[in-house]
């Protein structure tokens, strides 16, 4: 073969090299094309999954938050009861002075302590009220003289327990009276009453009938 002939043949077998080397490259760009999406894609879609994650973390704390929030304010409500909770137990669990004021509740007392054979405590008291309020000042000695006799004095008709120190300076005094001679002794009848007769009523049957009365006029 002649040197034309083999430079002939050279430049035919490189541009045949050239064009195979080309068409590899064109084979494998569309490879890297595709692993640089996919690596963008990936990219993009961790950055979303973390962005997630810190948005359902801000809001887990802040329901977190919210609800202690809630938990203290349940507490406060519960340590400084508003009116309308006081007054509703109150009503519920009425005191020996509301009974004391309210006529129907008082003649119910008054009936019970009777069927308890302790209704000395509770006329004792009332003639302490009637004797402090409407005695004149020239009545006094002698009101305060019937009083002692009814209930104070040892053997009395109406005798009520009092401590032997308050029974001698109620004595002491009916010489000259005041208005206010049998206040210690109103007292420590009206505790005795609060803290044992008290309780007795309200669970008895004849408060809890009246109180059931009470509400059904209250409903009518």
């Amino acid at each position: 073969m002649s040197t034309q002939g083999n430079g002939t043949f050279y430049r035919h077998h490189s541009r045949r090299l050239d064009s195979s080397e080309n068409i590899d490259r064109d084979v494998k760009m569309p490879k890297l094309l595709f692993s640089k999406i996919r690596f963008y894609e990936i990219r993009d879609f961790m950055q979303n999954v973390k962005r997630s994650r810190r948005t359902d973390i801000v809001n887990q704390k802040r329901l977190k938050r919210d609800i202690q929030g809630l938990m203290v304010q349940k507490v406060n409500d519960e340590k400084t009861p508003s009116k309308v909770s006081w007054e509703t137990d109150h009503k519920l669990h009425p005191t020996l002075e509301n009974l004391l004021r309210d006529k129907k509740y008082l003649a119910a007392f008054r009936t019970f302590l009777q069927s308890e054979f302790s209704e000395e405590n509770i006329e004792f008291w009332l003639a302490c009220e009637e004797f402090r309020s409407n005695t004149p000042q020239d009545k006094l000695r002698w009101k305060a003289q019937e009083i002692y006799q009814e209930f104070i004095q040892p053997a009395a008709s109406r005798e009520i327990n009092v401590d032997h120190h308050i029974r001698e300076k109620i004595k002491k005094s009916l010489e000259n009276p005041s208005l206010s001679c049998f206040d210690e002794a109103q007292k420590q009848v009206y505790l005795l009453m609060e803290r044992d007769s008290c309780p007795r009523f309200l669970n008895s049957d004849a408060y809890l009938s009246l109180k059931h009365k009470s509400r059904t006029l209250w409903y009518i």
